[in-house]
């Protein structure tokens, strides 16, 4: 099957480009169209949970979005984070960006190999007294690290920071494309909330990581072409290798 038009779940790169090659090489249209946006809650939703944020000695942190909305709302709360506050995350990337709120080498942060298990794993038996604010999405609020959690001895509860939402994308022609390329399980949840009665029909799929490819074989769809692989570290390198046997 010709390739000709890719869809990206992801807004436009706004530096470099590495779907250049791809669009020189093989002569493909690539349009770039987030499915989903996450924005933070705001007070009201989050009083909603009944969470009182000082109730807890350590904080749960896998994405910059949750990090963001926890000081915003922090500081809409009127709430000071104590400088005994411990700070877990999934990965360096993360703890580092802590730094945009907090001054890194003074806080007690702790950080994993970027796997959910990492975290635990991080927090082991040396910190296994504290009591743990997993910062979560209002729709995944009990997801992998949730579960992960509820199989160990830790004090901990979960709570929605920020929230999904879905872009409408009514108005595209989905089959004008060949593949569409997927990052999240919220891609796939967007897809199927604009088109309830989606078939794939061909469109070939392909995934960046594996909870996307977890969320496409859930949802009865097929994921042709996965990243990274040892071979194709990128979604960039999966589509130019996938193109290159398609495209002879």
């Amino acid at each position: 099957m010709k390739i000709s038009n890719i869809l990206i779940s992801q807004p436009a790169p706004q530096t470099s480009n590495p779907y250049t090659d791809l669009i020189t090489k093989h002569k493909v249209n690539i349009d770039f169209l987030p499915f989903f946006k996450v924005e933070p809650l705001n007070a009201k939703e989050f009083r909603a949970q009944k969470i009182n944020i000082l109730d807890f000695t350590a904080i749960v942190f896998t994405a910059k979005t949750t990090i963001d909305a926890f000081f915003k709302l922090c500081e809409e709360l009127r709430i000071t984070v104590p400088e005994t506050m411990k700070y877990f995350c999934n990965s360096e990337a993360t703890a580092v960006y802590l730094q945009k709120h907090i001054v890194f080498r003074k806080r007690k942060i702790f950080y994993g190999n970027g796997t959910t298990a990492s975290i635990i794993d991080t927090i082991g038996s040396k910190h296994k007294d504290e009591k743990f604010l997993i910062a979560a999405t209002a729709d995944n609020l009990k997801g992998d690290l949730h579960k992960l959690f509820s199989k160990t001895k830790f004090k901990f509860e979960s709570a929605a920071f920020v929230k999904t939402i879905y872009s409408d994308l009514k108005e595209i022609d989905l089959s004008k494309y060949q593949i569409a390329v997927f990052y999240s399980p919220s891609d796939v949840k967007s897809l199927l909330e604009n088109f309830p009665e989606f078939q794939q029909n061909g469109l070939q799929i392909a995934t960046f990581g594996p909870a996307a490819a977890k969320a496409v074989t859930a949802a009865g769809l097929n994921a042709d072409i996965t990243a990274p692989t040892p071979e194709a570290p990128s979604i960039a390198k999966a589509l130019m290798l996938h193109l290159q046997k398609e495209n002879k």
